[in-house]
């Protein structure tokens, strides 16, 4: 029987001619990264070393990535002194593809790794983040863990006990009609599964429409899998792989693509013509609470946010900015746009974008997770509600459990914050 592409990553990172789905491995670390968070792995991988006589050494400095994304600028003394700490220790340990609060070099760490090479198909990637799946954009196997798993992991360079999971295959036909794109389709999908129907399970994306989509793409629908309970989606790296890791991410040398056997073994497969698709919208309070844009039309917007690890991309804010061209945001509704790095903001704004939105009343951020998750920018009010490009809905998500949030496209998203009510882009803001 032949391997899927998450089997054979797993199999060669764990020394094994071949694994199947339930067998447990060790699998060696490409790459490990870690945002603010790094300040509990540093806590924990400290404890590691009481009581011996062993100096705490990263296993391999060149192969861990920190980035801070999630609290920035930092928001309070206590986060200021957090990140304080991890920059020392980062530079004590020699961690080269550290990423500061820098306007040139920063950025949300799910668009940082992948627009600096840091990934490469056939990779293990871990991370501190469940949103960590973003990588297998790239045709590599990434997951998120725990801050004592990282400490583990920084020590030995191994993930321990690792169950190979079953995968599901998803072949997606079709051409999208205008308005619609990965974010809809992976709402879909998610909508199609549940919150829990991919757990412990590899989301593998297959089919013409998924070879003809870009790599921003991509990372939107690999990021979301873990909606679905996923740990991980995969995009078998091919030519786009290619085209994006030299032309983008700059990076030189062989780019192996691992691609599935042809006799592989899929827990199942689902079958997708997202010609048939309408802009999706999920509903609070759970990401699968997916309906058509056409059932939520109408409905009050507070807030509306473009941006983040999901759609904070130059091809997602082209979309905002050519629908928002020579209109204004609608009074009574705040708009967020905040670009995933600091270099797709110098894009937006060599571009035009940024003055686009600055001109249509938009409010554009630095790079980073604000006012994804609410800590300290973009906090909602009581009875609020938002609509988001962002990746979850849960009660309290955007720093207010007495509010709603909607999760939408970039094109449904700029398209409410024109009309002030949740739009079909293909039918309003004209």
């Amino acid at each position: 029987m032949g391997m899927t592409v998450a089997e054979k990553i797993l199999a060669r990172a764990s020394g094994l001619p071949s694994v199947k789905a339930g067998d447990v491995v060790e699998p060696k670390v490409d790459l490990a990264m870690s945002h603010e968070n790094a300040a509990l792995v540093i806590n924990q991988f400290l404890e590691v070393y009481q009581g011996t006589n062993l100096q705490p050494n990263i296993w391999d400095p060149s192969k861990v990535s920190v980035i801070f994304d999630h609290r920035v600028p930092a928001e309070s003394p206590k986060t200021a002194s957090n990140q304080k700490k991890v920059r020392e220790f980062v530079g004590a340990q020699g961690v080269g593809k550290f990423h500061d609060i820098r306007g040139d070099v920063g950025g949300i760490c799910h668009q940082i790794l992948p627009e600096n090479g840091y990934v490469r198909p056939g990779f293990v990637v871990v991370g501190t983040d469940s949103h960590t799946t973003s990588h297998g954009a790239l045709g590599a196997f990434a997951f998120g863990i725990g801050a004592t798993e990282m400490a583990s992991v920084w020590t030995l360079g191994t993930v321990l006990n690792v169950e190979v999971p079953a995968t599901i295959k998803v072949n997606v036909k079709g051409k999208f009609k205008k308005f619609v794109g990965p974010k809809d389709l992976i709402l879909h999908l998610i909508g199609k599964l549940t919150a829990q129907g991919a757990n412990f399970k590899v989301i593998e994306f297959h089919g013409p429409t998924i070879r003809s989509m870009s790599t921003s793409g991509r990372l939107v629908i690999c990021n979301m899998s873990v909606e679905a309970g996923a740990t991980a989606g995969i995009v078998p790296a091919d030519k786009e792989t290619a085209r994006y890791l030299r032309e983008e991410a700059g990076v030189k040398g062989t780019i192996a693509p691992v691609v599935a056997d042809k006799d592989a073994a899929y827990e199942k497969v689902i079958e997708i013509d997202v010609s048939k698709l309408e802009s999706q919208v999920a509903c609070p309070h759970t990401v699968d609470n997916v309906k058509s844009v056409a059932s939520v039309k109408g409905i009050r917007v507070h807030q509306v946010v473009i941006g983040s690890c999901t759609n904070g991309r130059l091809d997602d804010l082209a979309i905002a900015a050519g629908i928002l061209k020579g209109k204004k945001v609608s009074q009574g509704t705040r708009m967020l746009v905040f670009p995933a790095s600091g270099r797709i903001y110098a894009q937006a704004l060599a571009k035009g974008y940024i003055g686009t939105f600055m001109k249509a009343g938009a409010v554009v951020m630095n790079p980073g997770c604000g006012p994804c998750l609410g800590i300290h920018e973009g906090a909602l009010g009581d009875g609020e509600t938002a609509l988001s490009t962002t990746n979850r809905n849960f009660k309290g998500r955007m720093g207010n459990p007495n509010s709603q949030v909607f999760l939408c496209s970039p094109a449904v998203a700029a398209a409410s914050a024109v009309k002030g009510v949740i739009t079909n882009p293909r039918k309003g803001a004209k």
